[in-house]
C-alpha cells in the first residue's frame, strides 16, 4: 500500500511534537500546528524568517543564546549528523519553554542537503513533575519504591481539598485502590517480582491521571487517588479507565508476561466528611468491588 504525500503532511502536521524544517540558510519553510501551540508563534508569523532572526531566541541552561551562533540545527547542517539537547525557547507571550530538540538534515533524491529539520518536545511538564519528586523527598514525603507521594502526602492533600471545598466549593473525590490477589502473586513470584509490580501499578496511576491529580501509596498494595474538582460520574469513568489500563500492562520476566488487576471504590467528599470517614468510604466501596468479582470500580 502505498501512502500518499498529501498522507505524510497530514500526519506531520497533526503530531503532538511541534516540527519545523528550513533551508541551508536555516530559513524557516515549515512549521507544524504542534510548533505554534508549544511557541505561540503561527505558521504565518515565521515561515519565510531566519532562525538568525531569533525569533524563538533559544538559549542553553547556561543562558547562551543559540540562534546566533552554532546551534543544534546549524551544527547539524555543517557536519550531516543528528543532535540531541535540551534547550529553552522564547514563547510568544515572554515567557521560557524548556523543550527537547532533535535536529538532523534532509537530503534530495541525490543526497544533496537541502534543509534541516527540527523536532521539539515541550518536558516543562516533566521538569515540574521531576522537582516536585525531590522537594518531596527532601519532605520524606515519596514512597521511595515506588517514587509516588506516601501516606503522609495524601493525607495532607486531603486535608488541603477539604478546606478549599468548605472554603470555595471545590468538589473533590477519593479512589482506594487494591491489587487484586497480590499476596498469591508474591508467594508464586517471589518479593522481588512482587515490588517490580507495585511499581509499574504506580507509575500507571501517575502517569495516567490528570495533571492535577494525586495518585501515591497508602500501603503494602494500596494505592489512594485524591481527584479535585469532579462530580460522581466523571469519577466513575477515571477509576475505570486506570482499571482498564492496569489490567492491560503487564512486566517481563524470563519472557513471561506477568499482570496484574485491581479493584477500586471511589467517593466525592461531603461537608460532613473527615479525612477518616472519607478513606473509609472509599475503603468499603473497594472491598464491594472485591465481593463483587474484583478488577472494577465501585462508586457511591
Amino acid at each position: 500500500m502505498k501512502i500518499q504525500e498529501n498522507s505524510y503532511q497530514d500526519i506531520i502536521q497533526n503530531l503532538n511534537d511541534g516540527i519545523y524544517f528550513t533551508d541551508t540558510n536555516r530559513t524557516i519553510t515549515y512549521w507544524n500546528k504542534a510548533a505554534e501551540k508549544i511557541t505561540g508563534f503561527k505558521a504565518s508569523e515565521v515561515i519565510g524568517r531566519a532562525c538568525s532572526d531569533n525569533i524563538l531566541n533559544h538559549v542553553d541552561k547556561e543562558g547562551n543564546q543559540l540562534c546566533l551562533g552554532l546551534c543544534p540545527l546549524a551544527a547539524s547542517l555543517c557536519d550531516e549528523k543528528p543532535r540531541e539537547a535540551d534547550v529553552y525557547l522564547h514563547h510568544r507571550d515572554g515567557h521560557r519553554v524548556h523543550i527537547s530538540v532533535r535536529t538532523s538534515t534532509i537530503k534530495d533524491d541525490d543526497g544533496i542537503i537541502i534543509g534541516g529539520s527540527e523536532i521539539f518536545t515541550d518536558i516543562s511538564q516533566q521538569e515540574a513533575t521531576m522537582h516536585r519528586i525531590k522537594e518531596l523527598e527532601k519532605l520524606a514525603l515519596i514512597d521511595p519504591l515506588t517514587n509516588v507521594p506516601n501516606r503522609k502526602y495524601i493525607e495532607n492533600e486531603i486535608e488541603k481539598r477539604m478546606k478549599e471545598f468548605q472554603r470555595i466549593k471545590i468538589p473533590f473525590g477519593v479512589i482506594f485502590i487494591d491489587i487484586d490477589n497480590f499476596k498469591n502473586f508474591n508467594d508464586t513470584y517471589g518479593h522481588e517480582v512482587g515490588d517490580d509490580i507495585l511499581k509499574f501499578v504506580a507509575q500507571t496511576l501517575s502517569m495516567a491521571a490528570r495533571p492535577f491529580d494525586v495518585f501515591g501509596r497508602w500501603g503494602g498494595e494500596e494505592f489512594l487517588g485524591v481527584i479535585p474538582n469532579i462530580n460522581k460520574e466523571d469519577l466513575n469513568y477515571l477509576g475505570d479507565r486506570l482499571r482498564v489500563l492496569v489490567e492491560n500492562s503487564f512486566i517481563l520476566k524470563e519472557d513471561e508476561k506477568l499482570s496484574v488487576t485491581i479493584s477500586m471504590g471511589g467517593t466525592i467528599a461531603t461537608t460532613k466528611d473527615s479525612i477518616k470517614s472519607l478513606v473509609k468510604r472509599a475503603d468499603d466501596l473497594m472491598y464491594k468491588s472485591k465481593e463483587s468479582g474484583k478488577n472494577r470500580m465501585t462508586v457511591n
